[in-house]
């Protein structure tokens, strides 16, 4: 490549190329422009690198050459994916895997390898050990060493998580055995810079059982062979995996300082992830050194980080983080919001660990909020009851202060809208209604009358369709909040709270004139069920809005999204939006 293309950040030189060629030297310089950018933290490498593949993607579609165009959008994935979009990264190496079909075995299997790394890194080990099955069994007769490597050292990763979430001690030593296979392939296909990740990871995983002299062994190694490489992104993951271990052997000084050198690295470049873990780190060292205003903002950054990375369990831990660490330091408020955003992040998951630590910080909260008096015995308590009684307190306070008024009593409790107070009052404090006004009835939904204006004005009967609302959120309190909304406009709303299970639905030749989908799903996520309902021909046209935490509006749309609504920002926009997006249907009939 050398005569072709000098550096990062430069378009390589194409002239008297065939077409083919050209499109084969834009992947391997985007290919490369990736991978160079993501170990030396160059600034818009990832960009870069994804503008260039793109461009051979769509010569090669020019082409015909579906294998290559596969190739391509793998590669595209993994910027995706080093960039923490993982929702965009699916839908794409998914794309691949379409495009596949039957054909080549190894690249099909270094797009479900992808795909595994993606899900074991947003924490979601179930769907990763299902894409690492497939994809060992396309392995098996492969001669390709670095990426066996790949696979073994990607695989120990998943089972050392799964080992720490589950608690289970086989789980660990299987992990020990694949980082050894992993170990083993990549020095054989001379890959240096993996084999001193694997190095990392192994020091890792002495840290998990408590043997602190190996880990640092492992750790020095890794770092003697990046520094020949000078890897920045991944000496700071060493770095940030050494801190871990002094902060076990209490050396804490020394633990925030490499943490610090870490996160500054780590901030120049787009690995999100990976900040906002050494961030975590961070917080931890700074907290304990009694600097409680910067780790909170450490830890603070560590939550927003991770959760635009798509990594909820790793946001879910620095805000626990947060009480665990820092719990005599913080307001009341800072508290509860921490234990709330815990709470939420870890609504779907399934980690042991993290469960059993959001419990503890749900008693140590209790001990620590003076407004709530904790129990002599926490047989039969209820955190969540304990809380409700609270909120119902200061409910009650705000509209007797108010004199009965909900927007004023809304002011005072700090809600944006009195709809939310009300939404609390009819739903979970209805023994507080007598304390508001006499409530003047709506005779008729606005927002219902117009649609039904644009939607039925062909309909000679004039007799109002029912609207019939397809619904996937597997947040209870969520759900049952939404629903709530929608079924006040006369529209009947049709729930479930699986990915697979809605696939099913969408599938069927069940009517529906509106998918409201959630993006975080357990199971087929929502940016996943947008782009198969769009490949489908009875819902080619079927309104589609998707629910997500994240800014991810550029790709939903891409996707097939009609509309992508923020959440918790954009809910009161919800009714409105679903009336636009149906009679804008019903006007193109």
């Amino acid at each position: 490549m050398g005569e072709l293309w000098q550096r990062v950040g430069e378009r390589p030189m194409l002239d008297n190329l065939d077409r083919a060629t050209t499109a084969e030297v834009l992947l391997r310089v985007g290919g490369l422009t990736g991978w160079i950018g993501s170990a030396k933290q160059l600034e818009g490498a990832q960009e870069t690198a994804k503008n260039l593949i793109s461009e051979s993607a769509i010569i090669f579609e020019t082409l015909e050459e579906s294998e290559k165009v596969a190739e391509a959008r793998i590669d595209l994935a993994t910027c995706y994916w080093r960039e923490g979009a993982f929702d965009e990264a699916r839908v794409i190496l998914q794309e691949a895997l379409n495009q596949l079909g039957n054909k080549n075995d190894e690249l099909k299997a270094r797009a479900l390898l992808n795909r595994a790394i993606i899900e074991r890194s947003a924490k979601r080990f179930t769907d990763a050990l299902r894409f690492y099955t497939e994809a060992s069994h396309l392995l098996e007769n492969s001669s390709n060493h670095a990426l066996k490597g790949k696979f073994h050292n990607s695989f120990a990763n998943l089972l050392e998580n799964l080992g720490r979430a589950e608690r289970r001690n086989d789980y660990i030593d299987r992990a020990f055995v694949e980082y050894t296979a992993a170990s083993f392939h990549f020095e054989y296909a001379g890959y240096t810079r993996c084999y001193a990740c694997v190095e990392n990871n192994l020091g890792f995983l002495f840290l998990t059982v408590g043997k602190f002299i190996d880990a640092h062994e492992h750790l020095d190694h890794a770092q003697v062979l990046l520094t020949s490489l000078k890897d920045k992104v991944h000496l700071a993951q060493v770095d940030d995996t050494r801190a871990k271990v002094f902060l076990a052997e209490g050396h804490v000084a020394e633990s925030e300082k490499l943490a610090r050198v870490a996160v500054k690295t780590l901030e120049e470049g787009g690995e999100q992830a990976l900040l906002a873990e050494a961030l975590t780190t961070q917080g931890v060292g700074l907290a304990r050194l009694g600097q409680y205003e910067r780790g909170k903002a450490a830890l603070q950054r560590a939550v927003e980080v991770a959760q635009r990375a798509g990594d909820s369990e790793g946001a879910a831990q620095a805000a626990l983080t947060i009480i665990e660490e820092l719990g005599e330091h913080l307001s009341n408020d800072e508290l509860s919001a921490a234990y709330e955003r815990a709470t939420e992040l870890l609504s779907g998951s399934q980690n042991l660990d993290l469960l059993a630590r959001l419990c503890a910080a749900a008693r140590r909260v209790l001990s620590l909020v003076n407004s709530l008096t904790v129990p002599a015995s926490w047989e039969g308590f209820s955190f969540k009851e304990a809380v409700r009684r609270y909120e119902a307190r200061l409910i009650e306070r705000a509209l007797k202060d108010a004199g009965g008024v909900v927007s004023r009593a809304a002011q005072f409790l700090g809600f944006r809208h009195h709809q939310s107070l009300i939404t609390l009052l009819n739903r979970r404090h209805k023994n507080l209604l007598h304390a508001r006004t006499t409530i003047v009835p709506r005779k008729r939904s606005i927002i219902t009358s117009r649609a039904a204006e644009h939607t039925l004005s062909d309909r000679s009967d004039k007799e109002p369709r029912t609207v019939v609302i397809l619904y996937v959120e597997d947040n209870e309190l969520v759900r049952k909040a939404v629903v709530e909304i929608l079924a006040f406009e006369g529209w009947v709303i049709e729930t479930c709270e699986d990915g697979n299970e809605a696939l099913k639905r969408i599938e069927s030749n069940v009517h529906f004139d509106l998918l409201l989908l959630d993006n975080e799903l357990p199971g087929i996520r929502g940016m996943e069920l947008v782009h198969r309902a769009r490949a489908m021909p009875h819902r080619h046209d079927t309104p589609i809005i998707l629910l997500t935490a994240s800014d991810s509006e550029d790709y939903a749309l891409r996707a097939g999204a009609d509309a992508c609504l923020r959440k918790p920002e954009d809910i009161l926009a919800l009714a409105s939006t679903v009336a636009r997006l149906i009679a804008r249907k019903s006007g193109h009939r």
